[in-house]
């Protein structure tokens, strides 16, 4: 297992933590809002029970205190009293300047025959009242607690998620750019040496097939050199011929990679397709792409390079019939360090990335891939 996959597993598991944490709480604080509702619903029942005796004592007896602290103890629980006509007798706990508007009364008598039955509170006499109530203040503000504060552990661990990731990708981009200064700079003073052997080899006479040879070769770590420089700072974008561009890449190829991988493009190579870009680089990532189909391919099989023009854009399609990838690695594969190779260090694809989106301003994803029939890449490039 390499080591992005195992940040990807860490990361999985500690998403999962956080859910199970948010929906535990979430379970913990809606069971004690039932324990409170049930006391709540008592508390009103022993209420009306005491309405019903205070409303039913004659003249001449007298109020137990027992009653009277009952009946002024419901300070928090909003409560409306209604006879068998529907008309209100009476409301506690409601705003204390609304109690006299009757269409206010109404609307909340709405609202709480929404939420609760009425508790029938029986007279002798053979008529009734109804007690209607909702939920107090507490009960509610305890109900959409756990909402609010998984609401507000997701924000914050979204900002810290943000911040986190600006941070790590500009720190990658200094290592990036770093690392391509150096070994630009490291590969300056072997070149300097080797084009002096050529003039010597020269001037000796040699044989001018091998010094032509040896010539290539500094050429090519030249180029190299030059992409390096190219990734650790702004590459400069010219309008240059995208068919050219990939048909000089892949003859390129075609005479370092085995005779039994076939490069097949689908273009016209006689027109032209202009559109800005960073010549070396662009053959960086078109080489990139296609090592990686043969390494997909074991060194045998058919790399077919289409494209496709757009009115604003450009559509390059790299297909192999390789071993493919699963969808979920279709993001992955992307990413510094992913390599399915057991020697690599998995920055290919991610170079890739980097030098279509950051310095091209365009896109690279997998089209298509099937496991164990291969993969197609499509790049987007604006015109």
């Amino acid at each position: 297992m390499n080591v992005y996959s195992r940040k990807q597993k860490l990361k999985t598991g500690l998403f999962i933590l956080a859910v199970l944490l948010g929906v535990g709480t979430i379970l913990y604080t809606d069971n004690l809002v039932k324990k409170i509702a049930d006391e709540e619903h008592n508390r009103i029942e022993i209420w009306a029970e005491s309405v019903r005796e205070f409303t039913g004592i004659n003249l001449n007896e007298k109020v137990s205190p027992t009653v009277y602290k009952i009946l002024g103890e419901n300070k928090t629980i909003p409560v409306i009293l209604i006879d068998d006509d529907g008309q209100i007798i009476d409301s506690r706990n409601l705003n204390p300047k609304k109690v006299n508007d009757t269409s206010y009364l109404q609307k909340q008598l709405q609202i709480m025959k929404g939420q609760h039955d009425p508790i029938i509170v029986e007279y002798t006499k053979g008529h009734r009242n109804y007690v209607y109530y909702k939920d107090s203040i507490l009960l509610t503000s305890l109900f959409y607690y756990p909402y609010v504060q998984v609401f507000t552990v997701m924000f914050f661990i979204l900002i810290s998620y943000l911040a986190f990731s600006s941070s790590r990708k500009a720190e990658e981009n200094q290592l990036w750019a770093g690392l391509s200064k150096e070994t630009a700079h490291q590969l300056g003073t072997p070149i300097s040496s080797l084009v002096a052997w050529i003039e010597l080899l020269k001037l000796k006479n040699e044989d001018a097939n091998l010094i032509n040879e040896v010539q290539k070769d500094v050429r090519r770590l030249e180029t190299i050199t030059e992409r390096f420089s190219g990734i650790g700072s702004t590459p400069v974008l010219m309008r240059m011929n995208l068919f050219k561009v990939i048909a000089n890449s892949v003859s390129y190829l075609q005479a370092r990679t085995s005779k039994n991988v076939e490069y097949i493009l689908n273009f016209n190579q006689s027109k032209e397709l202009l559109i800005p870009l960073n010549e070396s680089l662009f053959e960086w990532v078109i080489e990139n792409m296609c090592k990686n189909a043969v390494d997909a391919m074991q060194g045998k099989g058919k790399i077919i390079i289409s494209v496709e023009e757009k009115k604003e854009r450009v559509l390059i399609d790299i297909k192999d019939f390789g071993k493919g990838i699963s969808k979920a690695q279709f993001k992955t594969v992307f990413n510094p360090g992913f390599t399915t190779k057991k020697r690599g260090w998995g920055l290919g694809l991610s170079l890739v990335k980097r030098i279509i989106e950051s310095y091209h301003s365009g896109k690279i994803f997998v089209k298509s891939s099937e496991v164990g029939k291969g993969t197609t890449f499509r790049i987007v490039l604006n015109k």
